[in-house]
């Protein structure tokens, strides 16, 4: 059996969005089907930790350290806490995407991420993220990742200057 091509393998070729041009087709109404759904879920997951006072939290770290250049970090400690008991629930190692401009926001943003507690952070990338609705915590000390989130949520973090230049 011979599976007939349909306009969306043309379109995506040339760049140009199926569902914008093809509105009215079943692919495109499965599509934003897909994606309504996807969204959904994604809004009910940030309301849910909001309402429950749950936070997500991303420490850079080169060599098991707070890196001291966000973006070229090694790995991501995400560290899942209450506020409400001041205390980490869990704790995880990922590795980042590959570096590119803009590329951390969204990702992160992706992990359900709330904020972000860094060394240095070029002023750029700080508003990105704070158009992903992420907090930023710039200038922390060279600590763990627990130690450094135990404090914001004690309220005794002690952030200094922000050590990216860019």
């Amino acid at each position: 059996m011979q599976l007939k091509e349909t306009p969306f393998v043309p379109a995506a070729d040339l760049g140009r969005p199926f569902i914008r041009y093809n509105s009215q087709s079943p692919t495109s109404e499965a599509l934003c089907s897909a994606f309504e759904t996807l969204l959904s879920s994604d809004k009910q997951i940030k309301t849910y930790n909001k309402e429950q006072n749950k936070m997500r939290v991303a420490i850079p770290l080169t060599n098991g350290k707070l890196s001291q250049h966000f973006g070229h970090c090694e790995q991501f400690a995400i560290i899942d806490a209450d506020r409400d008991t001041k205390s980490i629930k869990s704790r995880e190692l990922v590795d980042p995407p590959a570096h590119e401009p803009g590329i951390l926001p969204k990702w992160l943003s992706g992990l359900h991420v709330t904020l972000v507690i860094a060394s240095g952070m070029g002023q750029r990338a700080q508003q990105l993220f704070a158009q992903n609705q992420i907090e930023v915590v710039v200038g922390a000390p060279n600590d763990s990742a627990e130690n450094l989130v135990s404090a914001y949520l004690e309220g005794r973090v002690k952030c200094g200057e922000n050590v990216c230049d860019h």
